[in-house]
């Protein structure tokens, strides 16, 4: 039972209780796709509209598999027990970040796409998961995103009358920051598919660091799966980071020297 009659979320449909929760996940998806579009309108595409299809099926598959595969190795203890059930519920964000990435990676070998293709996408994925965000914050502590127990000020009682770290909130606004960081590098010169690879750089660091502040299970080496995914996103991305980190400490040196 609630202590906190703001959490969750509820609303009342035919007599039954219903987080809001499904209700944002679903807007997230087609207001994601909407702006997709929208940016994508009166754009030269070097990628067919017939390849942006198999491009966006891949992503979508690789999504689907990989939010599970992550979701489930965050309870490590619980996979002796898995049913198909806790499966199709079970999932996170950053499998489906890291399998849709893989998925598209498939697809572009398989159809002979060689030209990076996720800059597209970046706007349209921070908008989605800022609306899916607002979905797991009102579902209080029904949903295992909240925090750790804390004293901090911007504490809050998320329905079990325990102050804790608002995780999805904190995430919102971060989320929120990265959407105005990018649309000032909107006029940037920069490498097709850089800002694709710095959203998913950017977000995979902040989900590493912000996991220290909450309930999880150990995969290995007292890290989680959530741990280890972003671990592998900065290694997979590895040129990359040395690349922007030595072009930004030239920028710098060239600007004070």
């Amino acid at each position: 039972m609630s202590t906190n009659p703001l959490f969750p979320f509820k609303f009342q449909f035919f007599g039954e209780y219903y987080h809001y929760h499904y209700i944002f996940e679903t807007l997230s998806f087609i207001i994601g796709v909407r702006i997709y579009y929208y940016l994508k309108k009166g754009k030269l595409d070097p990628i067919s509209d017939e390849n942006r299809l198999w491009i966006m099926l891949g992503a979508m598959l690789g999504a689907l598999i990989g939010s599970r595969f992550v979701a489930i190795l965050e309870t490590p203890s619980q996979l002796n027990h898995l049913t198909f059930l806790t499966l199709y519920q079970s999932k996170t964000i950053i499998g489906g970040l890291l399998g849709g990435l893989f998925g598209v990676e498939l697809i572009k070998k398989i159809i002979g796409v060689n030209i990076a293709s996720g800059d597209l996408y970046v706007t349209p994925i921070i908008i989605a998961l800022i609306i899916g965000r607002i979905g797991c914050f009102s579902m209080g502590i029904d949903e295992p995103t909240y925090g750790l127990p804390t004293t901090f000020f911007v504490g809050m009682d998320l329905g079990d009358g325990i102050k804790r770290h608002p995780i999805m909130f904190y995430e919102i606004l971060f989320l929120i920051a990265l959407l105005m960081f990018f649309s000032f590098l909107k006029n940037k010169v920069m490498l097709n598919g850089d800002r694709f690879k710095l959203l998913m750089v950017l977000y995979f660091l902040f989900r590493f660091l912000i996991e220290f502040l909450k309930p999880y299970e150990s995969l290995f080496l007292n890290l989680s799966s959530i741990h280890w995914s972003a671990l592998f996103i900065f290694l997979y991305y590895y040129k990359f980071i040395k690349r922007i980190f030595k072009s930004t400490l030239t920028e710098k040196t060239k600007e004070y020297g």
